[in-house]
């Protein structure tokens, strides 16, 4: 019999933890996270205490391997499977198909775990891409659930609709067999930009290139002259390269020919708006509209992870702004997680 206080669950492709923490958050315990990339380890291990990361290549991992490294067992009606996998080839953002190859399967490997450990509940969360294509294996995944006596229920939910101080949007499943199940309705309590970044929020005013002490990590990359002055020419509060393209000495190669698209690039964000993705390049102005709405640089690692709601004291350990802003923008925000997580304890009994 499935018992709240008795749920736990398996984090794969848990990264540094970002669904871990809202699990965790919400009352679940998170016996480990699986992942192949050990760079996430100390991070995930560091903020996510009782919880172990193994370091598995899920494409070569039995799931008999996971049984004796956790010591879980079959059938275990408490038992949680979350499986948010990178899956990069189904994204609707632009992405090299033949580099991201290897993300195109990844919930296949994750649906023999969920064959044979048949746990009572299923989460994933996911690029919305990977339901709609035709060819997509989600299809197929949700098919075999329904054959195993789940309860299946899935959608595309934009995160911002739930407190999420983003525009993020994923597809998101819940499946059980041991109860009724359903997404979790939309709060719609939005929270911008304004709401958590900022000096009342305790983000000091820097500059571009400033390294911030660890473990707050209010870094922000340097930018090269040129780049600061094309932000100094960006209006404040959402303003974007229009007001130097066309200006010689600064106008981008790239967009040359004058056409009017992507102005998310070199853009800024607006402060009484959700902000947009936060993806793996936050850190970049070259990358999207990850400008700070004032200040003449890009939004720093911290303000990314909060825009993501990962706590201010989460601890990201890394080799460069490189590898930190890519274990921030992978993440499932763990205040999504935790809202899951909590529609998960009210769905048992």
């Amino acid at each position: 019999m499935t018992k709240r206080n008795q749920l736990k669950a398996v984090d794969f492709f848990s990264g540094a933890g970002g669904l871990t923490n809202g699990l965790m958050t919400s009352g679940i315990k998170v016996l480990g996270g699986v992942d192949n990339d050990g760079s996430c380890k100390a991070t995930f291990e560091k903020n996510n205490k009782g919880a172990v990361f193994l370091e598995r290549d899920i494409t070569k991992y039995a799931p008999t391997d996971l049984e004796r490294d956790l010591k879980i067992t079959r059938k275990d009606d408490n038992m949680i499977f979350a499986g948010c996998a990178p899956c990069q080839f189904w994204s609707i953002i632009r992405t090299s198909k033949e580099k991201s190859k290897k993300t195109k399967n990844l919930i296949l490997d994750f649906q023999r775990f969920v064959e044979y450990f048949l746990p009572g509940i299923v989460l994933v969360e996911n690029v919305p891409g990977i339901s709609s294509k035709k060819d997509s294996p989600m299809g197929n995944f949700i098919a075999v659930l329904e054959s195993l006596g789940y309860n299946v229920a899935h959608d595309i939910t934009d995160m911002s609709l739930y407190g999420i101080p983003q525009k993020r949007r994923r597809f998101t499943l819940l499946a059980s067999r041991v109860s009724t199940i359903s997404l979790p309705k939309p709060t719609n309590k939005q929270k911008t930009v304004r709401d958590v970044l900022g000096t009342k929020n305790g983000f000091y005013k820097i500059k571009a290139g400033t390294t911030g002490n660890a473990p707050f990590l209010h870094t922000a990359a340097n930018l090269s002259d040129k780049n600061i002055e094309r932000l100094r020419m960006t209006d404040k509060n959402g303003g974007d390269r229009s007001k130097w393209q066309n200006k010689k000495g600064y106008q981008l190669d790239c967009y040359a020919s004058g056409e009017k698209k992507f102005y998310d690039t070199y853009g800024r964000m607006w402060w009484d708006r959700p902000s947009p993705t936060i993806t793996t390049k936050f850190f970049s102005i070259s990358n999207g509209r990850f400008a700070h709405p004032e200040e003449d640089r890009a939004i720093s690692l911290r303000e990314g992870a909060t825009l993501q709601t990962f706590p201010k004291n989460y601890q990201f350990i890394g080799t460069s702004m490189a590898s930190i802003a890519k274990m921030i923008g992978n993440a499932v925000p763990p205040k999504f997680a935790e809202i899951i997580g909590k529609q998960i304890v009210e769905s048992v009994q």
